[in-house]
């Protein structure tokens, strides 16, 4: 990606436009990417092997993308739920100017695109979706999930998938050991990718 990485705040370079088509919530898409963010030419493999691979998304409460990219799991949860509240998070400016576009497109002003600070600090999530950025290192990553995953609803599940060989199953287990009050499951192996559903059981 030209030298930078798509978890910079601020991506060198213009912005370029570009236009791509892709399936979310079963019909063809056409939507907006540039360069400086996660996978601007396509659906990558690890996002669309989470959506083939998840339930319906939870018909309202707040839904979370973290980690939201140009916004395919973000739109396809709001596509899924249109009474619910889609945030979705990321630390890339341009990602989440790209998220706005493309809800705009779609015609889904109940997506809220911001960075992490900006969510409100009481809310809670019906659920969680993610493509994780591994590639941000383990501690900030372990950071991460520590910061969202207390945020579940009780009784709520994240859905975060994750290339095996970029660490799956060393991450099952720390989040086995780290959240005591929730479970973890690998939900589904496919092309080289683990789905994993943490469950939230008590009280963050």
């Amino acid at each position: 990606m030209d030298g930078e990485h798509y978890f910079s705040a601020q991506p060198a370079g213009e912005l370029s436009l570009r236009e791509i088509t892709v399936e979310l919530a079963g019909a063809p898409r056409r939507l907006q990417t540039a360069s400086g963010v996660f996978s601007p030419e396509r659906l990558d493999a690890g996002t669309r092997v989470l959506l083939s691979n998840v339930p319906s998304a939870p018909p309202g409460g707040n839904l979370l993308d973290l980690g939201c990219g140009w916004g395919p799991i973000a739109l396809s949860l709001a596509l899924e739920s249109p009474h619910a509240t889609v945030w979705a998070v990321d630390v890339n400016e341009r990602a989440l100017d790209l998220v706005r576009r493309n809800a705009h497109m779609l015609g889904l002003d109940h997506v809220n695109a911001v960075r992490p600070e900006d969510v409100p600090d009481e809310v809670r999530f019906t659920t969680i979706w993610s493509n994780p950025p591994i590639r941000v290192g383990k501690n900030e990553l372990h950071s991460m999930l520590q910061t969202w995953l207390p945020r579940l609803d009780i009784g709520s599940d994240a859905w975060l998938v994750v290339q095996k060989n970029l660490g799956s199953d060393s991450l099952q287990r720390w989040l086995d050991a780290e959240f005591a009050g929730m479970s973890v499951m690998r939900t589904t192996t496919n092309r080289g990718y683990r789905v994993l559903r943490v469950r939230n059981h008590a009280a963050g």
